[in-house]
């Protein structure tokens, strides 16, 4: 067979990818507890070649398809958590739950579950084994780093050679877009409470006031960021919370606590970040008589993707859907991703589909996160068509 050959039959199986989809998109669940969700997942595999097991920490699925021929193990990846968000898309099949998949997660799930069918029914000319990974808790709950603590990697009997996943997002319907190395920033946050000695605000002498310290440190640590990195390897440093309680307003305050979150595109300038930044907190704690707490926490690493694993995938997606529905990402995207976990792992690659609907206004145009972001379901054909094939390819190698 021929990798285009996975499109026809995506597209008739694309109507119980539908089904499903809408299903999870109407039942959202957050975190790494999604049992609804999981069980959605395991009635839809259910009749497939497939060995499945699941998390003991998280409702995850990992699932091994093991072809007829020999061959290496790669991984493919769908995230299947939602959001906390109140959906405003008036869609028939709207969530009623007060979450919302408005990351499109839903796709994805729906998508990797359309590749399995699409693998299994060629297991007899596949080579080596599939390991198909349903995680939770990708927004925010490091859910791909609980699946690598369990084992994941280990699943099919040896650690997979390639792991790929594709992401939905706003955009001209069904063009791919990837790029090699970093694709997505990594995600830090950094804490600081300033303490000083309160008293009335009248009288400033008589206190060690931790506001103008905390004013001069906002002003301090922007200034960390565009002096010591090069532009092209870039920092984002955004305080995202200032706060000195709710006190009396003649009431200097005894301490303030700031926030702030941090994205980074290597492991160099994270390492450059956990040294500075807390010198600078401690440094301008000093200069007034101030103590500090700091704390700066790394919660993703950058995504990387592999330079050759994206060159083939780029040239599996144009050999089936032409090149132009191929797209390289000019520049990587400042959000994060828990895929980088899985790619500090094993090389690969993380791909954008993206998913407007067509007869929708591009300023009427809402993103990922927001309550009236909507996807066009009918990707799912190329979806899970473009991860099946990217795959056996992959395997045939």
């Amino acid at each position: 067979m021929t990798t285009a050959d996975f499109t026809a039959d995506a597209q008739t199986i694309l109507p119980e990818l539908v089904e499903l989809r809408r299903a999870l998109h109407a039942d959202p669940e957050l975190g790494l507890d999604l049992p609804r969700t999981q069980q959605k997942v395991l009635n839809a595999l259910q009749g497939l070649p497939l060995e499945i097991t699941t998390g003991t920490r998280t409702s995850s699925v990992t699932a091994v398809l093991r072809g007829e021929l020999p061959g290496p193990t790669v991984l493919l990846r769908g995230d299947m958590d939602a959001l906390p968000i109140l959906e405003e898309t008036n869609l028939d099949f709207a969530s009623a739950n007060g979450n919302m998949h408005a990351c499109g997660h839903d796709l994805h799930t729906a998508g990797l579950v359309g590749a399995a069918k699409l693998l299994s029914a060629r297991q007899s000319e596949l080579h080596g084994s599939v390991i198909f990974m349903f995680q939770p808790g990708e927004e925010g709950h490091g859910g791909a780093k609980i699946m690598l603590d369990e084992g994941l990697l280990s699943a099919a009997g040896e650690r997979p050679v390639a792991a790929y996943a594709i992401h939905v997002g706003p955009g001209p319907r069904g063009v791919f877009a990837t790029r090699g190395g970093p694709v997505a920033a990594g995600s830090n946050q950094l804490t600081v409470k300033l303490k000083g000695r309160g008293g009335h605000g009248s009288q400033p002498h008589q206190t060690l006031d931790p506001v103008p310290a905390a004013a001069e440190l906002v002003l301090a640590l922007q200034s960390f960021v565009t002096r010591r990195f090069n532009a092209f390897d870039p920092v984002v440093l955004s305080i995202t919370r200032l706060s000195t309680g709710d006190g009396a307003i003649n009431v200097i305050p005894e301490s303030v606590e700031l926030a702030a979150t941090i994205r980074t595109m290597s492991h160099d300038s994270l390492a450059v970040l956990e040294e500075g930044l807390p010198r600078v907190v401690h440094g301008v704690a000093a200069a007034h008589e101030l103590t500090a707490d700091v704390s700066f926490d790394t919660l993703y690493p950058v995504t990387v993707n592999d330079a050759a694993e994206t060159e083939a995938a780029l040239e599996t997606m144009r050999e089936i859907y032409g090149e132009q529905r191929v797209a390289i990402m000019p520049s990587p995207m400042m959000g994060s991703e828990d895929f980088a976990f899985v790619l500090d792992e094993v090389p690969g690659t993380f791909i954008g589909l993206l998913t407007s609907p067509p007869d929708l206004a591009a300023e009427e145009t809402e993103w990922n996160h927001s309550p009236r972001v909507v996807f066009d379901d009918t990707v799912l054909a190329d979806q899970a068509a473009a991860l099946a094939a990217i795959a056996f390819k992959r395997t045939a190698r």
